[in-house]
């Protein structure tokens, strides 16, 4: 994973996601998201997930329309704005968090071996509190 910061779209992976869900009609654009999401979170538990960046920028999409959610503000992220997202994405954001940030999942060892696990562990757990305090249906 080629990054240059710590944001969910500060990495190679996630910012051509950005630009994927860019390229996306707009009511296909809730699809994009799913279809990350459902990936990291049908990972089973004992595998180990290869990749999950796009999952968790896709639930920093989705977290950004939660009460208390952040807009995604960087350069990286998708530019063109989204349709409101079906609440049922906010569960499965969850999921895919959990997955993404699980012992044995690319990501978690990618940034502690950069040195920056608990501040990434941080901003992903920033993003599940506000998914989980949202209503998912």
């Amino acid at each position: 994973m080629g990054a240059w910061d710590i944001g969910h779209f500060d990495n190679d992976t996630a910012a051509d996601f950005g630009r994927r869900v860019d390229d996306a009609e707009p009511e296909k654009k809730a699809d994009v998201l799913r279809t990350v999401l459902t990936a990291a979170a049908g990972t089973a538990p004992q595998d180990y997930l290869d990749g999950g960046e796009e999952a968790i920028a896709a639930a920093a999409l989705v977290a950004a329309q939660c009460p208390g959610g952040e807009p995604v503000t960087t350069a990286y992220g998708p530019k063109k704005p989204l349709p409101p997202l079906p609440a049922d994405l906010r569960p499965l954001a969850v999921r895919a968090l959990d997955r993404a940030t699980a012992e044995n999942a690319e990501p978690r060892d990618l940034w502690a071996e950069a040195g920056a696990e608990a501040q990434w562990l941080a901003g992903t757990a920033a993003l599940r509190a506000v998914l989980a305090a949202a209503p998912g249906e």
